[in-house]
């Protein structure tokens, strides 16, 4: 790189840096375009990088791509990559090592062409390394320490350009070069380039600049753009078109790309399709270059050569800066910026893979991903390229961009709905997709709403047998199942079920994930052997098919963990652990530890370990889940109060009562903002701290507590479920402890009766049941009937979970058990 000067300038970079000792604050370069600051950053990072353990580059024009960016450093830092765990989930991670200084504190962050500093201040780190920023917005200087950029002085243009145009100028004509192109470093690029290719003499060169430079201001070219470059960029592309016309074709076509690099291999030949050209006849020109592979590599060559594009061989991407970008639009009319922008958008189209599940697609989607905003890409009406958009979409939602996902999903529907109507196919995918990623983020009223108003159209429009209608059917009962209509969901995707098989047949993938979700619905209800079917002929015909036919590795594991939580809410706890085992090393394996059904499948572990009288390990286990549910998804998400919970269930079994009580508190006080106040999760949770109340000592209030959740749940699902059951029978522990043993007893009778049941004699909670009702008979002096129960009941124990299972021993020794709830996922 031919940089020069800056001397001063890198000096007090330098020192503003190193000399924050209590709080390493950012620090912004600012100026005006084409003033160097991108290069200014380099040289430092490259003068200083001996200082830094880490320096990681940022494109920051685009704020929605940041986390990307940050996301891609995150194998650097021996984090689970952004194809494992999703960008989100990726770039928090990065972010939290890096406000750690874990596992390295001395780094370098540099976020280029940062505009706003609303869009990106937040997740700027603030840590023991630094943070460089460029940007041309002067607002920086209230946020952020800022050293401002100016052109060259004389002396560095001059040094600049013997530099670049070595024995071939003299240090006057420097000078006067310098004068008229006003000192701008990119100015003065363009100019050397062009002197150092050409051979054109500094007089000639200069009175061609006063010609052109006459008609710029005849043309009143826009004031944002300083006119020495503009003039400097035009004699440029003058005399590259003499050399090779088709070279100016293809930098016109990158103008309207982002300013980011372009992968190389976009550049492929295109056919047929020109609906979304303005000018087929005209965009003939491009087509020819793209499907003459040596005029291309020439053409290419050449716009490096004249400093019109950087060429980054070992990566095999196009750079043009965002300026060069600028000026070659606004020379063009509206016709011909239509055109070139609709062969980016084949082109774009063209180089997206087809399958946006795949992980081995994601790095090439995410390389597209930077240029979908600077290429008008929502203004297309063509069907390839909005099929390109929509399998975006997927892309950010199967890799955990949902904030992403929502900001695309969003600009798209804003768009097509006033260019297609909101009754467009292309309108209702969208929205489908943005439904998805509602229900992920948690925001599960917001999602219902959408879902339903989705359906009705796709119902109406494309009829309710059409492949997309069923997926939003499918979609509209994981809805019911958040908002805690469990029998309405299954009614649903009953019906669901029947038509998938009849539309798409009985392994299509989406039937089988449509097997799966019924396997939820009936666990929800409390028919815990209809789901251990259902998940487990989906588990095998999914890893029967996995990578081909469209099953996904997300799709086995969700089964294979679906599978291991309902044969543990059969009461087969030691089978359930095995399962579990299996399915969370498979997924760490194939998926990695932070993906989100990773995450889901560990927390059942946790909970299988539990079961099976584990408790430190099921405890430790836990306690990581939830660190990395807060880290990834923040304290208020689903699956984070899920975490909570069962963390907090596995401290009172160890004994850690105070900081179960705690933990449960605030995890029931977060539970209404996300799924409202009357769903079965906030009563069921609500029986959790009633058991902590009794333990404490405070037994009236454990009783009111239990009264209320058992009263709700009543209405919600009716005695006869599981949630209710359980409730129940620890209220009637209270109001034994309160000596209401009149009440006590029939609640404890009746309540026994019903658990076995739904979950047969022999079940461990029916067992539990069972022993407390024991206890229960002996205080009240009724030895005989205590006695014959307890002989019962010790033998079922002895054969289920074994003698030295911490419930056998309770039981054993006359103590009451108590039931917990772990809320499973929607």
């Amino acid at each position: 790189m031919n940089f020069t000067g800056r001397e001063d300038l890198l000096s007090r970079l330098r020192e503003g840096i190193t000399m924050d000792v209590t709080a390493v604050l950012p620090h912004a370069l600012h100026g005006i375009g084409g003033v160097g600051k991108t290069q200014l950053a380099v040289e430092y990072a490259y003068r200083y990088q001996g200082d830094y353990e880490l320096v990681w580059w940022i494109s920051a024009d685009q704020p929605l791509l940041v986390r990307s960016s940050l996301a891609a450093l995150a194998p650097h830092l021996k984090l689970p990559s952004a194809a494992v765990t999703g960008i989100e989930d990726a770039a928090a991670a990065v972010l939290d090592a890096l406000r750690r200084g874990e596992p390295y504190s001395r780094w370098l962050l540099i976020f280029d062409n940062a505009d706003q500093p609303e869009d990106i201040n937040e997740i700027i780190p603030r840590g023991p390394g630094h943070v460089l920023i460029t940007s041309r917005n002067h607002r920086w200087e209230g946020v952020v320490d800022t050293l401002a950029v100016d052109v060259f002085d004389r002396a560095e243009s001059v040094e600049f350009l013997s530099r670049r145009v070595p024995k071939a100028i003299s240090t006057v004509d420097a000078g006067r070069l310098a004068d008229e192109l006003g000192d701008l470093p990119l100015a003065l690029e363009q100019a050397g380039a062009l002197q150092a290719e050409t051979g054109m003499s500094v007089d000639e060169y200069l009175r061609l600049l006063t010609e052109k430079t006459s008609q710029l201001l005849a043309e009143s070219k826009p004031s944002e753009y300083p006119l020495s470059m503009t003039a400097a960029w035009s004699l440029s592309v003058e005399r590259l078109k003499e050399q090779l016309p088709e070279a100016v074709e293809l930098l016109r076509c990158c103008a309207f790309f982002g300013a980011e690099p372009i992968p190389r291999d976009v550049f492929r030949p295109l056919s047929g399709d020109t609906a979304d050209v303005d000018d087929p006849q005209a965009a003939g020109a491009l087509r020819r270059i793209l499907g003459n592979p040596i005029l291309l590599s020439r053409a290419i060559r050449e716009l490096g050569r004249f400093a019109l594009a950087r060429i980054d061989s070992p990566s095999r991407t196009i750079q043009v800066h965002r300026l060069i970008q600028a000026l070659i639009r606004d020379e063009l009319t509206a016709r011909e910026q239509a055109r070139y922008r609709g062969e980016v958008h084949l082109l774009l189209a063209a180089g997206a893979p087809l399958d946006p599940d795949d992980t081995a697609n994601w790095p090439r989607y995410a390389d597209l991903l930077a240029h979908v905003t600077p290429a008008l890409v929502p203004e297309s009406r063509n069907p390839t390229v909005r099929r390109m958009a929509l399998d975006l979409l997927r892309y950010l939602f199967v890799s955990g961009g949902y904030q992403s996902a929502r900001a695309f999903a969003q600009q798209f529907l804003q768009r097509w709905r006033a260019d297609s109507g909101s009754d467009h196919p292309d309108v209702l995918s969208a929205q489908r997709h943005l439904g998805d990623v509602l229900r992920e983020l948690g925001e599960y009223r917001e999602a219902y709403d959408l879902n339903s108003r989705t359906l009705e159209q796709m119902t109406r429009v494309l009829g309710p047998d059409h492949p997309q209608t069923l997926v939003v059917t499918n979609i509209h009962a994981a809805d019911l199942r958040a908002r805690g209509d469990f029998a309405a969901a299954l009614e649903v995707d009953e019906e669901a079920r029947r038509r998938h098989e009849a539309v798409l047949g009985p392994v299509h993938p989406w039937t089988l994930n449509m097997m799966n979700n019924l396997a939820v619905d009936h666990g929800l209800i409390s028919r815990y052997q209809r789901a251990r079917e259902l998940h487990e002929d989906t588990y095998l015909l999914q890893q029967q098919n996995v990578g081909v036919n469209g099953v996904s590795r997300t799709d086995v594991l969700s089964s294979w963990n679906g599978l291991s939580r309902v044969v543990r809410l059969c009461g087969d706890y030691p089978e359930a652990r095995d399962l579990g085992e299996d399915a969370h090393a498979y997924g760490v394996q194939e998926l990695g530890a932070e993906h989100p059904w990773t995450l889901r499948t560990a927390k059942d572990l946790s909970i299988a370990l539990r079961r099976t009288g584990r408790i430190p390990e099921a405890i430790e286990l836990a306690r990581d889940i939830l660190s990395r549910y807060e880290r990834i998804f923040g304290k208020d998400h689903p699956d984070t109060l899920a975490a909570a919970m069962s963390l907090a269930n596995a401290l009172r079994s160890n004994g850690d009562i105070d900081d179960a009580f705690h933990l449960a508190e605030d995890t029931l006080d977060r539970y209404p903002a996300v799924y409202g106040a009357d769903h079965p999760y906030h009563h069921g949770c609500a029986g959790n701290l009633a058991v902590l109340r009794r333990v404490r000592g405070d037994v009236i209030g454990a009783r009111d507590l239990d009264r209320a959740s058992l009263a709700a749940l009543d209405a919600r699902l009716s005695r006869d479920h599981h949630y209710s059951l359980t409730v129940a029978t620890n209220l009637a522990t209270d109001l034994v402890m309160l000596g209401e043993l009149d009440e006590a007893i029939p609640l404890r009778r009746d309540t026994l009766e019903r658990l076995r049941t739904i979950l047969g004699r022999e079940h461990p909670v029916a067992l539990a049941g069972a022993a407390n009702l024991v206890a229960d008979l002996y205080r009240a002096g009724a030895e005989g009937e205590a006695k014959s129960l307890s002989e019962e009941t010790l033998d079922a124990y002895a054969r289920t979970l074994g003698p030295d299972h911490p419930d056998t021993r309770v039981a054993l020794e006359g103590r009451h058990l108590d039931l917990d709830f772990d809320p499973p996922p929607i």
